[in-house]
């Protein structure tokens, strides 16, 4: 029990969980959710639908 309360061992540990934080951070930062690929698709889903509405009212017509 005496080893874990040394200074060394403390540092030690604070120093790597300060690093883990900054390496998670870090590999997190460069992460994308794909918000605006989401935004293009409903787009392009919407400019579809649009179409076949038209072309649907005008073989009616």
């Amino acid at each position: 029990m005496e080893w874990l309360l040394n200074p060394w061992v403390i540092s030690i540990i604070i120093v790597s969980v300060v690093v883990s934080n900054i390496a998670a951070l870090k590999y997190t930062a460069h992460m994308k959710f794909g918000y605006k690929d989401k935004i293009k698709y409903l787009q392009e889903k919407y400019d579809r639908e649009q179409l076949q509405k038209e072309a649907e009212e005008k073989e009616k017509k």
